[in-house]
């Protein structure tokens, strides 16, 4: 690792670096081959920035366009004014910058006869870097202004990597506030890190890892890789990924060499994350730039994707808290809450709801019986069968835990309270509160009014024993499009061992 540039040093790539082929391309268009010939003769031996010329030639100005139409690559034109007519060279000025809307190619006009078109005009009207007397370009003169416009074209071809950069940037960083935990976190950095570079899958390796100080020193969790010949499933980081995890954790800067970089940035919360990127050619500056500015980004976003983890989970708790409250009360389990809730949660993506939405689903439903905290304990704790005034009285907690969620504005409390009011409610329109039918009730009453049951049916409660599972399922089938919504019962039924994994993991 001691071979390593900082960021905070100026990036250079070192000249063993350069392709042996690397090139300029420089398109020569002039009608007299005398021309052509001279201006590769003065700058055969020319060099910039450890690359030569390559020349490509055009006797007309057609001819340049259709060599331009094929080649995007071309570095500098010089171009003839006077060729099949007297403005020929103009034209094909127009032509580059507007028909097919090159304004990266730096374009120098030379002329033999400059009277056919005075230098001033030409400068204030047409889109050219420079227009020289070709009487006066010697040969120092003709390398200087090579040297000029090659850097200019340098330049711009930076700025434009940087642009498109930045642009993959932005867009990846509205990837990363869609993450709801720190895998899709990862998962999301390892999949714009390609795209930030402009490079296939397959010519990039690369790691990101978590980093949490113990006793016995720094640990590194590998949160997701990518690349070619990397398991995906693999928890493992490579020795010498994470003695460059080490080396750059402990200059707490990110770090690069002839192909490889490791970024390093922290967040708030005081979590380091190290990026190791690994490329097959070699790491250019602008790629080493880009990934700083996206590390930087990443660390915004992952704080915010803590604070929101943060929040999630506090909501979590609490909708917990608040149910098992409740049960408590009527001395039943809190085990009840969490099933229904996981119950829930599946049910829901079984049935084609998006990831978010059925977290949302998890996180309300055990509030589906907040309502009975107005009921009185005498009838909640009521062994036997309740009388039809009691059982009247039992059958507002629905309406009672719509009312207590109703007027909050958090989508998770709002969920709660169209559970709390519909958990009751039948397919064929025979339950409570509403005598609400099929679809009328909403897809999360629906679904928690089966998770409720298929958890109540199955436990001990004062009233009853617990049902053996059979028994249980035969209820449920019986039960579908009266009770049940009949596409979820088909759902329930189909899936049955997820939904009794979940039981036999959360026991009473």
């Amino acid at each position: 690792m001691s071979g390593f540039l900082f960021s905070n040093e100026q990036l250079r790539e070192e000249a063993s670096t350069q392709k042996e082929d690397a090139f300029w391309e420089v398109l020569v268009v002039d009608d007299e081959e005398d021309i052509h010939q001279v201006t590769k003769l003065v700058l055969s031996d020319f060099r910039f920035e450890e690359k030569s010329l390559r020349f490509h030639h055009a006797y007309s100005a057609q001819q340049a366009m259709e060599i331009l139409e094929g080649e995007n690559s071309i570095s500098v034109g010089l171009i003839d004014v006077v060729m099949e007519n007297n403005h020929a060279g103009l034209d094909l000025i127009k032509f580059i910058r507007n028909d097919i809307a090159n304004h990266d190619i730096r374009l120098i006009l030379r002329t033999g006869q400059p009277g056919e078109a005075p230098e001033e005009s030409v400068i204030r009207d047409y889109d050219i870097n420079d227009y020289k007397n070709k009487t006066e370009l010697t040969a120092v003169k003709l390398k200087t202004l090579l040297y000029s416009a090659l850097r200019s074209h340098r330049d711009l071809q930076t700025i434009e990597l940087h642009k498109k950069g930045l642009e993959r940037i932005i867009a990846a960083s509205s990837s990363f506030l869609e993450c709801d935990n720190v895998q899709d976190f990862a998962s999301t950095i390892l999949n714009h890190v390609s795209q930030v570079l402009g490079l296939s899958d397959s010519e990039i390796y690369c790691a990101a890892a978590t980093n949490r100080q113990t006793d016995s020193g720094s640990q590194f969790k590998l949160l997701a890789a990518s690349g070619e010949g990397v398991e995906p499933s693999s928890e493992k980081i490579p020795t010498n990924v994470k003695n460059l995890f080490i080396e750059t954790h402990n200059r707490k800067t990110s770090c690069k060499s002839c192909n490889e970089y490791v970024g390093y940035f922290t967040s708030k919360g005081g979590l380091e994350t190290m990026l190791y990127v690994s490329k097959k050619s070699s790491l250019q500056s602008t790629d080493c730039q880009l990934l700083e500015f996206f590390a930087n980004n990443i660390a915004l976003a992952h704080d915010n994707l803590k604070l929101r983890e943060t929040v999630k989970e506090s909501q979590r708790e609490l909708s917990y808290i608040l149910g098992e409250a409740v049960e408590k009360r009527s001395k039943e389990t809190g085990s009840h809450v969490k099933r229904v809730a996981m119950y829930s949660k599946l049910l829901a993506e079984l049935s084609g709801i998006n990831s978010y939405q059925a977290e949302i689903i998890k996180m309300a439903s055990p509030l589906h019986d907040i309502g009975k905290i107005g009921i009185p304990d005498v009838i909640l704790n009521k062994p036997g069968k309740l009388t039809s005034g009691e059982w009247e009285l039992m059958q507002t907690h629905a309406q009672l835990g719509y009312e207590i969620l109703k007027n909050s504005t958090n989508e998770i409390l709002q969920c709660g309270a169209t559970i709390a009011h519909q958990h009751h409610e039948k397919w064929d329109g025979s339950g409570y509160p509403q005598g609400l039918s099929g679809e009328n009730i909403d897809i999360v009453g629906r679904i928690t009014a089966l998770a409720d049951v298929f958890d109540a049916l199955g436990s001990k409660r004062c009233y009853k024993t617990a049902w053996p599972l059979e028994k249980v399922i035969s209820e449920i089938k019986s039960q579908k499009a009266k009770q049940f919504d009949p596409k979820l019962v088909d759902l329930f039924i189909n899936n049955l061992e997820q939904f009794i994994l979940i039981r036999d993991n959360h026991p009473d």
